[in-house]
């Protein structure tokens, strides 16, 4: 390519026309599908072991995606090598197990040669593919077969759009079946425990400070008396929850309130009951509520601490806003009525 004809080259027209194209097949594949997607679909959600997802290529990448999506909305999956499979790693398909094979052609070598074991050895054998009179759509117990796509590759040599329709009709698998199963965030959280969705989906229990870490007292004791027996060293919640007699939280007193009686030279209210001075109804959070909840009330509400209650109303545990300060906060309107309450009154 010459200087001139690189200079001339609308490298943005170019990538906006492969992304079109693509679009465009899936918006042709969308209207193909036919009963094929929903018997492969019912044999992933029957399936009572894992789906072993096999490909070659491309196909096998693909694969590998399709396995990560799969395990993390509620379908129990793994990859299995194509090419090891015939050397041994078919033990470690199990009976219970339903093979999903990925090829455009259909005509892969290393997966044909792996249809009649495989056929033995699992409960079904279904497919994603383009070609309805290729050997693997033949041979399988249901096919997705999504037809003939042109590649977006310029040469109409390297993979593209038929692979971005492998990965999307994968995608649709797993979106209908966490759907059928009426999959939900907090099981999705469970499986993703790291990384920014991780934290986004975090519970405050994960992230409260309890046991030794809580200051807790009667609402009875005296302030004088309070401070005399929650007194410890280590790392320690800054507000102190005082209890009524069953043991529910009936308000808070923090360092900065002891500090104000001193300021305002309220020296008898230090051998008094707390009760007449603690912060009353103050706002609590449920263990299992999302973190990401809990810190945007910190944060709108300039508060430093948060007290977890249980059903009862009784002290759990503390959030501390520097414990959770570097959590990501929530998307606008991801959850209009947040499980936060004020105590004695309905849901705040």
């Amino acid at each position: 390519m010459t200087d001139t004809t690189a200079r001339s080259f609308d490298r943005l027209a170019f990538a906006r026309g492969v992304l079109r194209a693509e679009a465009a097949s899936l918006d042709v594949v969308a209207g193909r599908l036919d009963d094929g997607f929903e018997r492969v679909a019912e044999a992933l959600l029957t399936c009572r072991g894992r789906v072993a997802v096999i490909g070659v290529g491309k196909s096998a990448d693909v694969g590998q995606k399709t396995v990560g999506t799969f395990n993390s909305t509620g379908t129990r999956a793994y990859t299995l090598d194509a090419t090891r499979a015939v050397h041994g790693d078919l033990g470690a398909v199990h009976p219970d197990d339903v093979a999903l094979l990925l090829s455009h052609s259909g005509e892969s070598e290393e997966l044909l040669r792996l249809l009649a074991p495989l056929k033995r050895l699992v409960t079904a054998l279904v497919a994603i593919t383009g070609n309805a009179d290729g050997t693997l759509a033949r041979a399988a117990d249901a096919a997705i077969v999504y037809g003939p796509v042109k590649e977006a590759c310029p040469l109409a040599l390297a993979p593209s759009t038929s692979t971005t329709v492998m990965m999307a009709l994968g995608d649709a698998l797993a979106f209908a079946l966490l759907e059928q199963r009426q999959f939900t965030a907090d099981e999705f959280a469970r499986f993703h425990p790291a990384g920014t969705l991780g934290r986004k989906l975090a519970v405050v229990a994960d992230h409260m400070r309890q046991g030794d870490e809580l200051r807790v007292a009667p609402e009875t004791d005296t302030v004088r008396a309070v401070f005399a027996r929650v007194r410890h060293s280590g790392r320690r919640t800054g507000a102190i929850m005082l209890v009524d007699a069953d043991g529910r939280l009936a308000g808070l007193f923090t360092d900065s309130d002891l500090a104000r009686l001193f300021e305002n030279r309220q020296d008898g209210a230090i051998d008094a009951p707390i009760a007449g001075v603690m912060t009353r109804t103050p706002v609590v959070v449920a263990p299992d509520a999302r973190v990401s909840v809990a810190l945007d009330v910190l944060r709108t509400r300039k508060f430093s601490e948060l007290p977890v209650v249980d059903a009862d109303g009784r002290p759990i545990g503390m959030l501390d806003i520097t414990d959770v300060i570097g959590l990501e906060p929530p998307a606008a309107g991801a959850e209009s009525r947040p499980p936060l309450r004020i105590l004695g009154r309905k849901s705040a």
